[in-house]
């Protein structure tokens, strides 16, 4: 079901909201991104407990480098990663953009690992970043960009929303989340599951398994593992709205940032992601990718537990770079028709074989 975005959209969220044959809107978007510049109400109460979380993540850190045992320090980039792949791969791909299809044990892996992120419910996450896709850099944008690097990286969850956010969440289609009786559950029972799955459960298991001790088991692997997780998914809404290259879109602020697809297992194709929000890779390059979300799908579809992946046809990727991307569209090596005549000339080709 197509949502409702009225006049306002500045972006698109499935297939269904295109206006052109190649994928955008027929409206100039760049006009109608801004900010009122509104003061947001604070919430003291959020702004005091990401200090504390902040601080004790630090912490966390020295204790990493100077206590923690082997099997701990080995295994907690592993232990980010997978919290990590519970927002990108199920609250964002499989929840929010409807990518592809997953059966149910692949549905409780992804929402075992998204209240391990402890991001909020699917519910509300996916409710929130579709708001953020159709009215993005907007007050209809619940981390505008437009307000600055800081609001759209953390300071939006210190203070109250704004009323267009409030308004534009009112609009969006959720009907095919409350329709997942499992998104309902983890919904209804988040308040029990959470605390349980994202620190109780990283606390006592290296405890138990390994002899791991508790200060060193609740501040690595519970807390600094879930700050670590946050800040790497708030920088998608902050610096990959900001700082990068725009091969498919040109007039949208989203980027895309090399540093992020690597440190945000495939998230960092931020201005393809924005141009084809449909496509379960999120990149154009899929498989060739530094994309750990990617291939985490792919695998689960190999065993048949994922299915119907969408995918964006090469043609239509490059008929849209041409029109509206800002020049630095990527190729794949020598060769790619992409390739410009430039970069072929100043080429200097070695050890070249007589008579070839």
């Amino acid at each position: 079901m197509p949502l409702n975005s009225g006049d306002t959209a500045t972006g698109v969220l499935f297939e269904s909201d295109v206006e052109t044959v190649d994928g955008g809107l027929t409206k100039d978007v760049s006009s109608l991104k801004t900010t009122d510049g509104s003061r947001l109400q604070l919430v003291w109460l959020n702004i005091v407990l990401f200090v504390i979380i902040h601080t004790a993540s630090l912490y966390g850190v020295w204790l990493l480098l100077a206590e923690a045992t082997w099997t701990t320090f080995l295994l907690f980039f592993p232990a980010v990663v997978m919290t990590i792949l519970g927002v990108s791969g199920g609250a964002h791909r499989l929840w929010a953009h409807r990518t592809f299809k997953a059966n149910t044990p692949l549905k409780l892996i992804f929402l075992f690992l998204n209240t391990l992120a402890f991001q909020d419910a699917v519910y509300y996450w996916a409710r929130d970043h579709r708001v953020h896709h159709k009215y993005t850099e907007t007050d209809g944008d619940p981390y505008n960009s437009q307000r600055g690097w800081f609001f759209s990286h953390i300071g939006w969850l210190c203070c109250r929303k704004h009323p267009e956010v409030v308004e534009k969440g009112k609009q969006i289609d959720l009907s095919d989340l409350e329709q997942d009786p499992l998104v309902m559950f983890q919904k209804k029972y988040y308040l029990l599951l959470m605390p349980l799955i994202c620190f109780v459960l990283p606390t006592v298991v290296p405890m138990y398994l390994w002899g791991e001790s508790l200060n060193v088991s609740f501040h690595v692997m519970a807390l600094l593992r879930w700050c670590l997780s946050l800040n790497l998914i708030w920088l998608v809404n902050s610096s990959a709205h900001m700082f990068g290259m725009k091969p498919y879109d040109k007039n949208i602020c989203p980027v895309d940032q090399g540093f992020l697809i690597f440190c945000r297992v495939g998230e960092g194709y931020h201005n393809y992601h924005h141009v084809f929000p449909w496509d379960y890779k999120s990149a154009e390059l899929g498989k060739y990718s530094q994309d750990i979300t990617t291939k985490f799908i792919d695998f689960f579809a190999y065993l048949g537990w994922a299915y119907d992946l969408k995918s964006v046809s090469q043609d239509l990727v490059r008929r849209r770079a041409e029109r509206t991307g800002d020049g630095s569209h990527p190729v794949w090596g020598w060769g790619d028709r992409d390739q410009r005549m430039e970069d072929i000339g100043d080429t200097t080709i070695t050890h070249q074989r007589k008579g070839k």
